[in-house]
């Protein structure tokens, strides 16, 4: 999560809608007169929790605050969705103030969780203000806040229980189901692999979740953040062991089945040990029962790692989830985005591309992230790659359960066998060098890339990948707009 540079492009599209709207019950002079600071973030990244903010679009348009700035700002981060059509958003003040004894009544089921006042929150989080931010997503922007360690009082930065504060994006009923499944979701389920959801605030319009905070963020910002180190072979196969644990928990080991269908590297948070834990479960759903195969249902996800049955046929199931699972995979092999426009012809779509080099002991070497420079294992790569293939079936009955992914990857992180000190490597290093040198003296091909008797060979001093940052100031993966209604 984070918020991108594209962000004050953002803000004169907004100000574009914003006039269309004020021909139609709205006076943006007004609204931005009586925001005040928010103002400030709005440019940021559309983030304006304020109690002010709502009360004023209430009574001058006669309609809840349904944040009509957040949606291009969340459009332009996520990237192409999958059903690119969006219903109507805008809801009632009196639709929603009804729906809030509903929403109190299926949230008695969560009754372990703290229940916080928007202004404990409020205050924990400093006010919302800017340097508390640490990023922005489709559900809305993520503050870092500070409460007791057994209660709901807020308390003095660097003390007491360190918390992550999301906040919704007021979006009409969709908004509130996906709030709602994340309370309900995270609320029941414990495992060490899933982010744990200390409490929640449902209050008037409000709608925020308190999170225990992942210090080394998500997955994503250290495969792509501009400037960082490689993550290391061993790390990569730990987090992907971690992530793969809490599927199988979700597919396997809960007391009723969850698809979690919305699994990406964004949403992959690590902790100080690199540790993964999943996070956002706006999107998923209880898998079929009884002699049901599949749950039914419009198609959601993000775009690059939704398995493609799932797409054609709206139909999901647990295996929906392994092929997403075989996407992040790659990704952490390769280094590279499930869909990056940036790339060659032929190279945009990471699963297309990869395909013919999975199956190949000695030509799935040119998938690797280049950055490793050779410090990976061999046998392990080759079993990652292998597993991928599997996951990435086309046949979703050929792919694996989550339960034998864990057991294929459980002895990966330990291998030994560096492909650094082996004789093909070495020799495939020189090969490369060489070329590199002949090509630099000719004319260095675009993307970085070399061929081989017309085979592509990545050169290892490229490194033109798309990049994203750490909390602050990131890309955000893409996301779907339109929610199931």
């Amino acid at each position: 999560m984070g918020l991108g540079p594209e962000s004050m492009k953002v803000e004169k599209w907004v100000v574009d809608k914003s006039k269309e709207k004020k021909k139609s019950k709205r006076n943006e002079a007004g609204r931005e007169e009586e925001t005040g600071c928010w103002v400030k973030l709005r440019i940021m990244g559309s983030c304006m929790p304020s109690t002010s903010r709502s009360k004023v679009d209430s009574s001058m348009s006669g309609i809840s605050t349904q944040h009509v700035d957040n949606k291009p700002a969340n459009e332009k981060s996520r990237g192409p969705p999958i059903v690119p059509n969006r219903s109507s958003t805008t809801t009632s003040n009196a639709e929603s103030a009804s729906s809030t004894p509903k929403f109190s009544e299926e949230l008695k089921i969560a009754s372990q969780l703290r229940k916080f006042t928007f202004n404990e929150l409020k205050l924990a989080t400093r006010n919302f203000r800017p340097e508390s931010l640490l990023g922005e997503g489709g559900f809305g922007c993520v503050f870092k806040g500070w409460i007791e360690e057994n209660g709901t009082a807020p308390v003095k930065p660097g003390t007491g229980l360190t918390v992550a504060v999301k906040t919704l994006n007021l979006d009409g009923l969709q908004g509130h189901k996906e709030w709602l499944a994340e309370v309900n979701f995270l609320g029941n389920l414990r495992h060490p692999n899933l982010v744990k959801l200390i409490g929640y605030c449902i209050e008037d319009d409000h709608r925020l979740l308190a999170y225990e905070f992942m210090p080394r963020g998500s997955l994503e910002n250290h495969l792509f953040r501009k400037g960082s180190l490689p993550l290391p072979w061993a790390i990569r196969m730990k987090i992907a062991l971690g992530a793969a644990k809490g599927l199988a928990f979700l597919h396997e080991e809960a007391e009723r089945t969850v698809i979690y269908r919305d699994f990406k590297t964004s949403n992959i948070l690590l902790d100080a040990d690199y540790n993964a834990k999943l996070s956002d479960f706006g999107l998923a759903k209880d898998g079929p029962e009884g002699d049901k195969t599949h749950v039914s249902t419009r198609v959601m996800g993000t775009h690059g790692y939704a398995a493609p049955e799932y797409v054609l046929t709206g139909h999901l199931t647990s295996k929906s989830d392994v092929y997403s699972f075989g996407v992040v995979l790659l990704e952490m092999m390769t280094g590279r985005r499930s869909v990056d426009k940036n790339r060659p012809n032929g190279e945009h779509n990471l699963v297309e591309w990869a395909r013919p080099h999975l199956g190949d002991r000695r030509r799935f070497y040119q998938l690797l992230d280049p950055r490793l420079e050779g410090h990976f294992s061999i046998k392990g790569a080759q079993k990652a790659a292998q597993l991928a293939a599997q996951c990435l079936s086309r046949d979703p009955k050929a792919r694996p359960r989550m339960s034998e992914v864990v057991d294929t990857l459980k002895p990966l992180p330990n291998l030994k066998d560096m492909a650094s000190s082996s004789h093909y490597f070495q020799t495939m290093q020189a090969d490369r060098s060489q070329m590199n040198m002949n090509a630099k003296s000719g004319g260095k091909p675009q993307g970085g890339f070399i061929t081989r008797k017309g085979q592509p060979v990545r050169s290892l001093s490229s490194l033109n990948v798309p990049q994203a940052s750490p909390y602050r100031h990131s890309s955000q993966s893409p996301r779907p707009d339109v929610k199931e209604s």
